[in-house]
């Protein structure tokens, strides 16, 4: 997809480096846009060239400052809409309020439902997303929504490529489903570690089901936040006899002291993708590793723009399709 004239591609302000490197698989530029901040703090946005019947994709992840970066996301799917664009796409690699997707607790919001809500009153014609904290969140919206998986360019990478009699192990029980798709594409056993949350900053380990002796280890998990669940799933791996313990995420958040946890603790390297920018909080680590996901979610435009089929990609041999978009 060399060129087309009727897609532009527009980067928000939370991840241009990840638009860039999806625009470049596409073959495409980036579309011109000015997004600015008044003075008290208010989001403006103007996009530079005209959109009218194009199909427009606008890529935020919704992360690190969620608030500030879903405002602007709406504000500028609602200055295409308002352009006439034919088509408006809603490209989120980290969909931001993801956990927060039932009531669990009296008097709380569900607050995914709402974000959908409000993606769909600015105009996004349809969300194109990666890994989401639980796939019922599609049934959220009442427009198309595609759901990537990261799991194929996370494990072709070389550091989790020859693992030595692999086990999956699920850190809780909330990723068991993410954990079982590892597990079948491996064709190995899954392990599953049964967690006790303490508070919304505090994990203990309780029990591991499942045989980790002599074998190497891979935590599988859509997101890491404190790092409070993937190092007791670690520890809890360690006390009974794992080889060696390596670690698969999408999301990589890593707020307050979680790299140091992660450095700290009995993992020997954690693989993520970049769906949430890397920047300052990762320098200086040792152990995590970052991998692109950038021609998934080019694959992803391509067959949108064309109509075809977005899950041919998991069908066909992964390094085949590395070859023909590399970026």
């Amino acid at each position: 997809m060399q060129n087309d004239e009727n897609l532009i591609i527009f980067s928000g302000t939370s991840h241009p480096v990840l638009a860039q490197e999806i625009a470049t698989s596409l073959g495409q530029k980036l579309g011109k846009i000015t997004i600015e901040r008044f003075p008290d703090g208010e989001t403006w946005v103007q996009v530079l060239e005209s959109v009218r019947g194009k199909d427009t994709f606008v890529i935020q992840s919704v992360a690190l400052d969620p608030n500030n970066y879903l405002m602007e996301l709406l504000i500028t799917i609602d200055a295409l809409k308002r352009a006439s664009a034919r088509s408006v796409v809603a490209v989120i690699p980290y969909f931001g309020y993801s956990r927060q997707d039932r009531k669990d607790k009296p008097r709380v919001p569900i607050s995914a439902k709402l974000v959908a809500n409000l993606l769909e009153k600015a105009g996004a014609t349809r969300v194109l997303t990666m890994d989401l904290h639980a796939g019922q969140l599609q049934g959220f919206f009442d427009i198309p929504v595609d759901n990537l998986y990261a799991r194929p360019a996370l494990l072709a990478d070389n550091t989790l490529s020859n693992l030595q009699k692999p086990l999956i192990v699920a850190p809780d029980i909330g990723s068991v489903k993410l954990a079982r798709a590892y597990a079948s594409q491996l064709k190995v056993d899954l392990a599953i570690v049964d967690k006790i949350r303490c508070s919304a900053t505090k994990v203990d380990a309780a029990t591991l089901i499942g045989d980790v002796a002599g074998k190497d280890v891979l935590l599988a998990d859509d997101m890491c936040s404190t790092g409070g669940t993937l190092v007791s799933a670690a520890k809890a791996c360690q006390e009974k006899g794992a080889r060696k313990i390596f670690a698969a995420i999408t999301h990589g958040l890593f707020v307050d002291d979680a790299v140091e946890k992660i450095e700290k603790s009995p993992i020997e390297a954690l693989v993520m993708s970049n769906t949430v920018p890397a920047n300052e909080r990762l320098r200086g680590s040792h152990k995590i590793k970052t991998v692109s996901v950038a021609n998934l979610f080019g694959y992803a435009i391509s067959c949108i723009i064309s109509a075809k089929s977005i899950s041919s990609i998991y069908e066909t041999n992964w390094q085949e399709f590395e070859d023909q978009h590399s970026l």
